[in-house]
């Protein structure tokens, strides 16, 4: 039978930490228009807000895996 507890990511430089912290610190190091750049959807170049960004990077799987990626290059140890 499986457990039902969460596991252990030790290789996940990831987890436990928010997309809400991901996308906010990013927004600070970078910018709406850079991360626009380098990650090109409407939700940072058009009129970006974290909780604009939040909401559409839930619904999209491949626009997160670019986020959290250029999160892992920039700050994951």
């Amino acid at each position: 039978m499986k457990s039902l507890a969460p596991q252990k990511q030790h290789n996940n430089p990831l987890h436990g930490i928010t997309l809400e912290a991901i996308v906010t610190q990013l927004e600070a190091h970078f910018g709406w228009a850079e991360l626009a750049e380098r990650i090109p959807v409407r939700c940072f170049s058009h009129d970006p807000s974290i909780a604009s960004s939040l909401k559409f990077l839930r619904k999209t799987p491949w626009a997160r895996d670019k986020v959290e990626g250029l999160y892992a290059l920039c700050y994951a140890k």
